[in-house]
């Protein structure tokens, strides 16, 4: 049986895309703003596009931000996109309102040394043997859309670098929760392979 993945609905857009990736991947993927829905899902997208206040004041306003740190606290496999790895963190420069505080640290705008916001292909540094980046190249290219990037307290968390100005963190990844700064599925190929292994992570875990 396929595994159920709910990808959150909070208003930051991208939902489709990354909805019509992971049911290529073999996911019966569902968009959802319901918590019973989102809670009881074999694992948990959360994508987005879109502003930090703007977002985090519609996941408060459906009590989705403590959806996010249930499933999260429960063990629950999670992929954050973008937008969905900064919410993350405790704060951002983008806006006033507090972040999800999942992961502690802050959100910082790219140095304006180079054209923002940061849009295209770039090369992605893995340096984390997670199972959803198994098998992925060391030095893949993907794609990015955005101008602020996570700074994570705990380098350890820290699963790749990617160089555009600095060299910031393009993804982390511990226990159930793997998040990236680029958007897997518009990534051709290797980002299909990614959302695979997150598939493939979720039906191992489920066979526990």
């Amino acid at each position: 049986m396929k595994p159920t993945i709910s990808i959150i609905d909070y208003q930051a857009g991208n939902l489709r895309s990354v909805q019509k990736a992971l049911e290529k991947c073999g996911a019966n993927a569902v968009i959802s703003a319901d918590p019973e829905t989102i809670i009881n899902s074999d694992a948990v997208v959360f994508p987005g596009q879109g502003a930090c206040d703007t977002s985090m004041n519609n996941l408060k306003n459906t009590g989705l931000d403590n959806v996010v740190k249930t499933i999260i606290e429960l063990g629950t496999p999670f992929l954050g996109v973008c937008l969905g790895l900064q919410l993350l963190l405790d704060h951002s420069d983008e806006g006033n309102e507090p972040c999800l505080g999942v992961i502690g640290g802050k959100v910082v705008s790219l140095p304006i040394s180079g054209k923002i916001p940061h849009m295209g292909w770039n090369e992605v540094k893995v340096i984390s043997n997670h199972p959803v980046f198994a098998g992925m190249p060391e030095n893949g290219h993907y794609y990015f859309v955005h101008s602020y990037v996570a700074v994570p307290e705990d380098h350890k968390l820290i699963a790749a670098t990617t160089s555009y100005g600095i060299e910031f963190c393009s993804a982390v990844a511990f226990k159930n929760v793997v998040a990236v700064q680029f958007h897997p599925e518009k990534s051709g190929e290797l980002g299909l392979q990614l959302y695979k292994n997150f598939v493939n992570f979720v039906d191992e875990l489920r066979r526990i």
